[in-house]
């Protein structure tokens, strides 16, 4: 049975992906193909990404949660499969990222909520952090939980800039 901190993580992650999803949903086909001038992705790609990580976030942190150390993943690991990831996926369907972000998300929680309080607070270094012994709860949150709040956040910003100063405003 799960415990009251693994439910709350699993549904911050769900309140992410529900959030990214209803934004991802509205898009016009323009905005789901318009490209960011800092990496070149399309918004539908970045949505697609943000679906498909999901069980590789899930799997470094189920690691961390037993006990065992994160080597040989870097930064440059990381923008090396986004690059492959956006060059693969650049004709990505609204329906069939929605799909993926329905269907990890839901994954994704259901593993956060098997969580024992004991696996949460498990720590071990972390290669992607200079070595830095870090807990599974933190790579949970930096990762898998707030990933769709940070590409929610940049698409907000750059297709709908004045809802987003809205959001922020009213967030304050």
């Amino acid at each position: 049975m799960a415990n009251e901190h693994s439910r709350q993580l699993a549904h911050r992650l769900e309140q992410g992906a529900a959030a990214l999803a209803a934004f991802a949903n509205a898009l016009s086909d323009a905005e789901w193909q318009t490209r960011f001038a800092a990496d070149g992705r399309k918004a539908g790609v970045i949505v697609h990404h943000v679906a498909s990580v999901y069980p590789l976030e899930i799997q470094l942190a189920l690691k961390l949660a037993g006990g065992k150390r994160i080597a040989g993943v870097t930064w440059t690991d990381v923008h090396e499969m986004n690059a492959r990831h956006a060059y693969e996926h650049d004709a990505v369907t609204k329906q069939a990222a929605l799909d993926l972000l329905k269907s990890n998300s839901s994954a994704a929680a259901d593993v956060i909520r098997s969580l024992t309080v004991e696996q949460l607070a498990q720590a071990a270094p972390v290669s992607l952090y200079s070595d830095a012994p870090l807990t599974c709860q933190f790579m949970l949150e930096d990762h898998a939980v707030r990933h769709s709040f940070h590409h929610l956040g940049a698409l907000r910003s750059a297709l709908r800039p004045s809802s987003s100063r809205h959001v922020e405003q009213h967030n304050l």
